[in-house]
């Protein structure tokens, strides 16, 4: 007598196909999530009474219909952000998450002038090995998940990259790169492009720009609320002339970061 693996539990509605096929038009969205992430959307699923897929196209819906504003969405996605923020922002926050005249504490460096100012390039962070002016190896940045910061790990670190589809940009973006000049080493960079955090200075290819080796920096950058806030108002982009800059990021020479984008203002 077979005793194989049961089919596991009866569909609920065991008419309904097991394949749906999408209306014309429609495409998939696939998010990578950490398990906390994934259970705090089940929770608001289950309260819901739908499913996770539901829930996101909920959102999605209510935003194309204008039931939720564009204003209020982007509120919350940059509360969350801002939980996963590793290079803090200089000012403090109200609750309609704009920075306030309020310096923070660990980034009182910079209002003493010290440190450089950079361009701050919309991307995602990753790390690129350099061997004879060859690239070696491609990793992306981790963060630590709820319960590992609850350990006490509180600092990300670099996973290599996955040569599949979830990492096909950041694997683009690096071999677009030209390191043949780069010094033998460890590269933090940011992978910029097309298809990475919307664009935003409307590149045409992929690509990854080393912080330590071309990443535009500025001469006298403001260190006042009001003037960082006029400063950043009109900055042209000099990695990409004709756009605006998305922010500053001080270095601090011991390698301390902080951190204020355009949109943080009011």
């Amino acid at each position: 007598m077979s005793t194989g693996k049961g089919r596991g539990r009866p569909r609920k509605d065991p008419d309904r196909l097991a394949r749906w096929t999408p209306p014309e038009g429609w495409s998939r969205l696939v998010a990578w999530v950490s398990p906390e992430e994934k259970k705090a959307l089940k929770h608001v699923a289950v309260d819901a009474g739908v499913s996770v897929a539901d829930l996101v196209r909920a959102l999605a819906g209510g935003l194309a219909a204008g039931a939720i504003t564009h204003d209020e969405l982007l509120g919350h996605v940059e509360r969350g952000r801002d939980v996963m923020e590793k290079i803090p922002t200089l000012f403090e926050r109200d609750d309609r998450f704009r920075v306030v005249d309020r310096p923070r504490a660990e980034c009182a460096w910079v209002f003493e002038g010290a440190g450089t100012g950079t361009e701050k390039l919309d991307g995602t962070n990753v790390r690129l090995t350099v061997r004879s002016g060859l690239l070696v190896r491609i990793e992306k940045r981790r963060n630590p998940s709820k319960a590992q910061k609850q350990q006490g790990i509180v600092d990300g670190w670099y996973v290599d990259a996955a040569e599949g589809a979830e990492d096909k940009w950041i694997q683009a973006a690096a071999r677009n790169t030209d390191v043949s000049g780069w010094p033998d080493g460890e590269h933090p960079c940011e992978a910029l492009g097309p298809r990475i955090q919307g664009n935003p200075l409307g590149l045409e290819e992929h690509r990854c720009v080393p912080f330590n080796v071309q990443v535009p920096t500025y001469e006298d950058v403001p260190r006042s609320y009001d003037g960082l806030r006029d400063y950043l108002a009109t900055l042209d982009s000099r990695f990409a002339p004709g756009h605006l800059a998305e922010g500053i990021v001080f270095h601090h020479p011991d390698g301390r970061r902080a951190k204020i984008k355009r949109r943080d203002f009011a």
